[in-house]
């Protein structure tokens, strides 16, 4: 089973009217291409507090709302699906939010639950593990900082997922490749540890300072976006037999997840 995915880093602003439109065009765009589940960044639709908007309190949520049921509207005139992050306010609580649209079958797919700093200071943590079926495809969501902790992608590894998603929104004022070159290796790392592909997708402006990227379960670089530009890439997922360096990963991964479970 091979599915097509469509990893999408796009202009992001603090106008919601404007970061619909750019995911509208890129999905037009990924249906011409026979892309299956396509993918944008955290808080796409929204842009991103305090960095795009001054505090999550003062986005207007019944916009939010509405955007939302136009891109419902979309994943069933198109028969695709999407992931879009946004910020989304639910029962007075406000969470960074990844939401997956299909056809008929819109669902909450998962909150951020690594907060700090700013994420801290306007949103709550979630609780849902993050994890969906697609095709007979095991995929988890995590969302940005979270890619610096392994505890989070254990999690997954435990839950037997074939791919991960991690959405990013981590840009800097001024051009740091040291840092892009740093949380890249993050991404590498947690997908050697875990023995899966994993998918990432950042904002891009002022300085992208996250990959774009598909990395392999070795960690290899599949395909990378260029940096600081709209950009996508499409890409062809298909479950494989393990080599030998991965299969070794993955037997002494099992055995330390099976003494933690005696404790």
């Amino acid at each position: 089973m091979i599915l097509r995915i469509g990893v999408y880093q796009i202009i992001i602003s603090n106008n919601i009217t404007e970061n619909l439109k750019a995911i509208e065009e890129a999905l037009n765009n990924a249906k011409k291409q026979d892309v299956e589940l396509a993918v944008f960044a955290e808080c796409a639709l929204t842009g991103y507090p305090s960095r795009d908007i001054e505090t999550s309190a003062v986005i207007d949520y019944e916009c939010v709302e509405k955007a939302c049921k136009r891109l419902e509207n979309l994943a069933d005139k198109l028969s695709l699906s999407f992931i879009v992050g946004t910020a989304y306010k639910e029962n007075e609580n406000i969470y960074n939010r990844a939401i997956l649209f299909q056809s008929g079958a819109t669902q909450i797919l998962y909150d951020k639950r690594a907060l700090w700093g700013w994420d801290r200071d306007n949103f709550v943590p979630g609780t849902r593990l993050g994890i969906f079926e697609f095709n007979n495809i095991r995929i988890g969501i995590r969302i940005c900082y979270e890619v610096r902790f392994p505890e989070y992608f254990r999690e997954l590894y435990k839950e037997n997922t074939d791919l991960n998603i991690i959405l990013f929104y981590d840009v800097a004022d001024s051009d740091d490749m040291g840092r892009y070159n740093m949380i890249k290796g993050h991404i590498q790392t947690r997908a050697v540890e875990n023995v899966c592909t994993t998918i990432s997708v950042n904002a891009i402006t002022p300085f992208q300072t996250a990959p774009t990227a598909v990395f392999g379960p070795s960690g290899q670089i599949i395909n990378e976006c260029k940096r600081n530009v709209p950009d996508h890439i499409i890409y062809d997922f298909e479950k494989s037999e393990l080599n030998f360096g991965e299969q070794g990963r993955k037997w002494i991964s099992d055995f330390w997840v099976l003494e933690a479970s005696k404790d």
